[in-house]
């Protein structure tokens, strides 16, 4: 009897027995947390309520048709103060975000151990509220308006901002910078002609890129009393005007879409 005959033939198999069992635990205990939640869920919903959802939609688009088009006329200046604060604080974080981005990117900060850490929080905590909270608050502390919008937004941003800046620092070419050190230039000259010119298209498309994400959260702030075109979609809904809601919707969607214009011309011109 030859070798080859008397060795047993083994069966490919894409994973151990071992791997095999972790596996479909691993998928057994997915399975039971989504059950779990899911009942958790359902002991709070009411159900009646989600079975006559659709004809309640239905409903509700009939009354949003046709649009309200002599209320346009009040939309003009609430459309203007979204754009202003989309504008405004985006400008104001991006202003801000810069020095925030310098202090956390590694190859610029001027301490790993103390400045970075600050840096990196400030941007985590940013990053971490959404703007539609931070106008909460700010609406409690400073009032209603669009000051507090403005704010807001900015607050929101700097963290995006920051973030994206301070990784476009670290990925720059660091024989540029020796080059222009090697000149016996102070650290100032060395971050304006060494640094800056590597990340200034990266800076101008993260600003305009944000610019654009602002207009859209801007148009909510108003349903907590921040100002902007938010203000007439919720006083539109509480009085059941629907089809001024259906035209404020529009006129956000339009004002979106001219934003996603303005933004891609502008940052296919920097690019």
């Amino acid at each position: 009897m030859s070798v080859a005959a008397a060795t047993p033939h083994k069966a490919w198999q894409r994973r151990t027995p071992r791997a095999q069992f972790a596996v479909w635990a691993g998928w057994f205990f997915a399975t039971a947390l989504f059950v779990y939640c899911f009942s958790l869920i359902s002991e709070k919903t009411i159900w009646a309520f989600v079975t006559d959802a659709p004809a309640q939609a239905g409903d509700l688009a009939v009354r949003m048709v046709p649009p309200d088009w002599r209320y346009i006329r009040e939309l003009g200046r609430p459309i203007w103060d979204t754009i202003n604060m989309a504008t405004l604080g985006t400008a104001i974080a991006v202003v801000l975000a810069i020095p925030v981005a310098y202090c956390a990117a590694r190859n610029t900060t001027p301490s790993v151990a103390l400045v970075r850490p600050v840096a990196l929080f400030i941007i985590v905590s940013s990053r971490s509220i959404n703007a539609l909270i931070w106008a909460l608050m700010l609406v409690t502390i400073i009032g209603p308006g669009v000051l507090a919008g403005i704010i807001a937004i900015a607050l929101r941003s700097i963290g995006f901002c920051a973030k994206l800046l301070y990784e476009a620092i670290e990925e720059i070419d660091e024989s540029q910078v020796e080059a222009v050190r090697a000149t016996g230039a102070s650290r100032a000259q060395v971050t304006t002609y060494g640094i800056v010119p590597q990340v200034l298209p990266a800076f101008a498309g993260i600003s305009v890129f944000r610019w654009d994400i602002n207009i859209r959260e801007s148009t909510v702030l108003g349903l907590v009393g921040a100002g902007g075109i938010g203000l007439q979609l919720n006083a539109a809904i509480t009085q059941l005007y629907w089809t001024q809601v259906s035209l404020i919707l529009l006129v956000i969607i339009g004002t979106v879409i001219v934003s996603e214009w303005v933004s891609a011309k502008v940052r296919h011109a920097i690019i």
